[in-house]
C-alpha cells in the first residue's frame, strides 16, 4: 500500500510554505527598494521610509491572517466532510425529517473505491456539481489510495463500511478489526476522521453494529434502495429511485463490489429526475445537520 501523507497535512504543509516563502519575499524585497531609491537620489524623506516599512509590516500581518484564515476554513470544512453531530451518536438512521420539509436528498455509495467506477461516479457528480457521501471498504481503499484521496478532494463525505464487507456473525475482536481498521486507514489516506458507519447489507445484528455503537458512530442505513446490486437495467433502477424519494431520504447505491455499468448509466438520469422534482443534494453530515429539532 502507497505510504503517502494524509490529504489535509499536505494541505497544511503547502499553506505554511506559502505564508513562510511570501513574508520572506516581502521583507527582502522591500528594504532592497529602498535602498535603490536612496541610492538614486529619489529625495524621499525618512519620515516616507519608515512610513513604507510600517505599511510592509501591515501588509504582512494582513498576509498572514488572511492566510490562517484560509487554513482555518478548510480545517472546519475538512471536520464537516465525515463527521455527524454528536447527538446521533449510536443512533440507527434511515432518513431524517428535514426542517420546513425542505427537499434534500443524500445520495450514497458503497463497497468503493473501484478504479474505474468510482472514478465515472466522481465525474458525473462533478459535472453536476454534486456532493455525496462514499461508504469505503477498508481493503478496497488500500487498494485504491489515490480514488480516496480524491474523495475528499473533490469535497463529498467518506465513511466506513468495514474492512472485508463481511456479513456472517462476528465476535467483538473481530468486529471491532472490521471497523476500527477502516477507520485508522481512511485518515491514513485522507485525514479524515469519520463517525459513519454503514453495516454491509443492512445487517444490524451480526456484532458489526454493537461495536459501532459502543463507539459512538452514526449507523446510517438508508430510505431508497435502488437494488443496483441486482444489476436491474438503468431505466428500472431510475425509477425505483424515484418512486422511494423523499425530503430527507438516503439513496443507496454502489460503486464498487461488482459490475456498476448500469448504475453508471442510471446516476445522470437519477440526478436530473430528482433536480426536476425540485431535490437539491447533501451530504450525509450535511443532511444530519439539516434535521428538524423536535
Amino acid at each position: 500500500m502507497e505510504n503517502s501523507k494524509s490529504f489535509l497535512l499536505s494541505h497544511k504543509i503547502f499553506i505554511i510554505l506559502l505564508l513562510v516563502t511570501g513574508t520572506l519575499c516581502i521583507s527582502l524585497i522591500l528594504p532592497a527598494n529602498l535602498k535603490i531609491a536612496q541610492f538614486i537620489g529619489l529625495n524621499k524623506p525618512k519620515e516616507k521610509i519608515v512610513s513604507a516599512q510600517t505599511n510592509n509590516q501591515q501588509l504582512v500581518a494582513e498576509f498572514q491572517n488572511a492566510m490562517s484564515a484560509t487554513l482555518n476554513e478548510q480545517l472546519k470544512r475538512q471536520s464537516l466532510l465525515s463527521a455527524a453531530p454528536s447527538s446521533f451518536g449510536s443512533k440507527v438512521i434511515y432518513e431524517i425529517k428535514p426542517i420546513k420539509n425542505k427537499k434534500i436528498i443524500a445520495l450514497t455509495f458503497d463497497d468503493g473505491p473501484w478504479e474505474k467506477t468510482t472514478q465515472q461516479t466522481l465525474d458525473i457528480l462533478k459535472k453536476n456539481n454534486i456532493k455525496a457521501t462514499f461508504f469505503v471498504v477498508g481493503k478496497a481503499l488500500q487498494n485504491n489510495p489515490q480514488i480516496g484521496k480524491q474523495i475528499v478532494a473533490d469535497g463529498h463525505a467518506i465513511a466506513n463500511h468495514t474492512w472485508n464487507h463481511w456479513y456472517h456473525f462476528m465476535n467483538p475482536q473481530v468486529a471491532a478489526f472490521e471497523v476500527d481498521k477502516t477507520t485508522e486507514l481512511i485518515y491514513k489516506v485522507t485525514g479524515i476522521k469519520t463517525n459513519l458507519f454503514r453495516p454491509p447489507g443492512g445487517h444490524l445484528s451480526n456484532g458489526l453494529v454493537a461495536h459501532a455503537k459502543s463507539k459512538k458512530y452514526a449507523i446510517l442505513m438508508w430510505s431508497a434502495d435502488s437494488r443496483d446490486f441486482q444489476k436491474p437495467a438503468p431505466a428500472t433502477m431510475v425509477n425505483t429511485v424515484l418512486k422511494n424519494a423523499r425530503p430527507g431520504g438516503i439513496v443507496l447505491l454502489h460503486d464498487g463490489g461488482g459490475d456498476r455499468t448500469n448504475t453508471i448509466k442510471a446516476l445522470p438520469q437519477i440526478i436530473n429526475k430528482l433536480k426536476q422534482q425540485g431535490y437539491s443534494f447533501v451530504t450525509i453530515p450535511e443532511l444530519l445537520e439539516m434535521e428538524k429539532q423536535i
